[in-house]
This record gives structure tokens, C-alpha cells and sequence, in this order.
């Protein structure tokens, strides 16, 4: 878990069973993605059935969390990390065969495929090289300029960036990752914070996520 506490109330979005709970409002999601993205993004939706996979060892569970599909047919992945290992990259190379294996099965049109984001909400720096935001795309070595054209792309942003490479609200949406407390949100004018603090309170507030969020607890063995 990405917080050291036996109750909900203490929790931070950082940690994956509020930043779901969080994350499965609609509209709350197209904020952030909208945000993440910089592109205007109408509608989300999360489909019916759900491809999820378990690939981590820590116990977290699903990290196919938010699957969302756009008007422009287009899939995201979305995920919070909390601590950095060796595999991190190599995670990114499964989480999009996992996608494009759940759209087309073996022997149908590649042109089924559709244009993927996997994006990793990190609370250190994956790259250490002091960003907000890391964005990936696949590129002729001999001429950047040239894109492979695949239309997958990897995003990641880090709560411990330190350059001025994003604007203050995505500055602020990153803090309240790590401290999302009352203090952290009277410091900031962001509708996108105080949407997402307004619905973290709500799930706080309501036993019935508090019950399971304790189940979750003792299934991890954490009481």
C-alpha cells in the first residue's frame, strides 16, 4: 500500500485502492486525462467488460485500472506507482500487448488496433532526470522527426519533478497526489484538485468503501 495507515481516512491518492475509487468517476477521469493529454476530450466511458491483469508481486491487484474509451476510439491505461523497480519499463512493453491482445484475437486485421496511451502516475523519478512529465513515443534513431507511427504512446509523470516543465496546475494535481489533505487543496485555485478532493472525501466518508477498504486490508494482511 502506498500509505502506512489502518484507516481510509488516512489515505492519500497515492495509494491504489482510493486513486481507483477516484478514478472510476467518469467525469472526474476525463478531467484528468484531459489534463495529463492537454487535448479536449469530450466524453469517457468505461466498457462493460473489462480485460484486467494482475502483474505485479505486491498484491495490489488489477493494473489494467481505467480502460477508457474515447469518441476517437482510443484506449487508456492508467496507473499509479509508488515505488520503482527494475521491471518499470518492461511493464509498459506487457500492459500494451495486454491491450492490443484484448481487441483483436490472433489472425484478425492489425487495422482493428486502436491508438493507446499507458500512462504511469509515479511518486519518484523513473528517469531521475528532474521532469513532471515523460513522454515516449517510438522514433527513427537516425531522424527524431520520423515516427514509427504505431499510435501507442507511454506517459509518465512524477510527484518529485523539479523542473518547470509543466504548468502550476498540473504541479498542484501531482502535490495532492502525495498529500491530499485539506491544507494541500486550500493552496490551490485547481478545478481539477478540488473535484478530486470533493470525491476522495465523499469515498472517505462512506462506510461502505470503508468496509472495503478494511477487507482489502486484511486480505493483504495489513491488520
Amino acid at each position: 500500500m502506498a500509505n502506512k495507515t489502518n484507516t481510509i481516512q488516512g489515505l492519500n491518492l497515492a495509494d491504489n485502492f482510493l486513486f481507483r475509487k477516484v478514478m472510476s468517476d467518469t467525469e472526474i477521469c476525463r478531467m484528468v486525462l484531459e489534463k495529463i493529454l492537454n487535448i479536449p476530450i469530450k466524453k469517457v466511458e468505461f466498457p462493460v467488460t473489462r480485460k484486467t491483469t494482475d502483474i505485479a508481486h505486491d498484491g495490489v491487484g488489477v493494473r489494467l485500472d481505467a480502460c477508457i474509451n474515447d469518441e476517437q476510439d482510443t484506449i487508456y491505461s492508467v496507473e499509479i506507482l509508488c515505488c520503482g523497480d527494475e521491471e518499470l519499463l518492461r511493464k509498459t512493453r506487457y500492459f500494451q500487448c495486454n491491450i492490443d491482445s484484448g481487441i483483436i484475437l490472433p489472425g484478425e486485421e492489425s487495422t482493428k488496433l486502436k491508438k493507446s496511451y499507458i500512462i504511469f502516475i509515479c511518486t519518484f523519478d523513473p528517469f531521475s532526470d528532474g521532469r513532471h512529465l515523460y513522454t515516449f513515443e517510438n522514433r527513427c534513431l537516425e531522424n527524431l522527426s520520423l515516427t514509427l507511427g504505431d499510435e501507442t504512446t507511454e506517459i509518465f509523470l512524477s510527484t518529485n519533478g523539479k523542473k518547470d516543465d509543466v504548468d502550476d496546475e498540473m504541479k498542484d494535481f501531482l502535490a495532492y497526489i502525495e498529500n491530499s489533505t485539506d491544507t494541500c487543496v486550500q493552496q490551490t485555485s485547481s478545478p481539477l484538485v478540488n473535484a478530486i478532493h470533493k470525491r476522495a472525501t465523499e469515498i472517505k466518508l462512506d462506510k461502505k468503501m470503508e468496509l472495503q477498504y478494511m477487507t482489502l486490508l486484511q486480505m493483504q494482511g495489513g491488520i
